[in-house]
């Protein structure tokens, strides 16, 4: 049996090459998924995309190939044209969205940082998506709250996919609710942030992965609890818990 440092070191080499973001115990079969399922379809402009986000120093954030193929494939179960993204990076799960929606289909995208979404901007031109995206730099609180205060977007949104600072993401939902239609879904990432969700308290973790875990963790307890959603978590990425609107 492992000691404890020999367990540490396992985890800490475990999805270096085949997708960090998989809490999948086996690194093999994550890799089938991907190669047997998500890689020979995966369109085009994600695959650049994917990869051009690879070289970037923080490529932690981008969202992974078998979860940009799931999103791909909900908005068009639901049949998705009205949605929201919040946290875009460099955009990978942005074109993911882009490609699902019809042509007049819309993206209200936010996120502080308009240089990374610039970086990806280029594929989603030539992917021939990105009439369809309206991106807004800045952080999205004050958009959602002036939206909520106009009246006219409450219950407009088919689908809004949250991937952003998670000691906000309570605060998101509490705006959001309103903003989506009932039936509609809230998608929120990371809600099993990296497996510390179970990790004992004094178990060692990177600074950040600590600090939102909390945060994380309180997300998880009030969508349980919420009598106004209907919820599915899954173990795709980092987790995503889907929120259907039922009231």
């Amino acid at each position: 049996m492992a000691n404890n440092g020999e367990e540490q070191q396992t985890q800490a080499g475990r999805h270096q090459e085949v997708g960090h973001k998989s809490l999948l115990q086996s690194d093999a079969l994550y890799q089938y998924i991907l190669e047997t399922s998500v890689y020979p379809r995966e369109p085009e402009p994600m695959k650049e995309l994917r990869e051009l986000t690879a070289k970037h120093p923080w490529n932690i954030m981008t969202t992974s190939a078998d979860e940009g193929q799931f999103l791909n494939m909900l908005l068009k179960l639901i049949n998705a044209k009205n949605t929201m993204e919040i946290g875009v990076y460099t955009g990978y799960s942005l074109l993911a969205t882009a490609l699902a929606l019809p042509e007049d289909g819309k993206i209200l995208a936010m996120d502080i940082n308009r240089e990374n979404y610039e970086l990806g901007l280029p594929v989603i031109e030539k992917a021939g998506v990105a009439h369809k995206i309206d991106f807004r730099e800045g952080p999205a609180l004050p958009v959602l709250d002036q939206m909520i205060e106009d009246g006219k977007y409450h219950g407009t949104f088919d689908f809004i996919f949250v991937d952003a600072d998670k000691d906000n993401y309570i605060n998101y939902h509490k705006r959001l609710i309103d903003l989506v239609k009932v039936g509609g879904v809230i998608g929120y990432d990371n809600t099993l942030w990296n497996g510390s969700v179970v990790a004992p308290p004094d178990a060692p973790m990177r600074k950040y992965v600590r600090y939102y875990r909390d945060f994380v963790l309180e997300l998880n307890k009030a969508l349980a609890a919420d009598p106004r959603i209907e919820i599915c978590m899954l173990p795709v990425g980092d987790g995503i818990t889907i929120c259907r609107r039922i009231q």
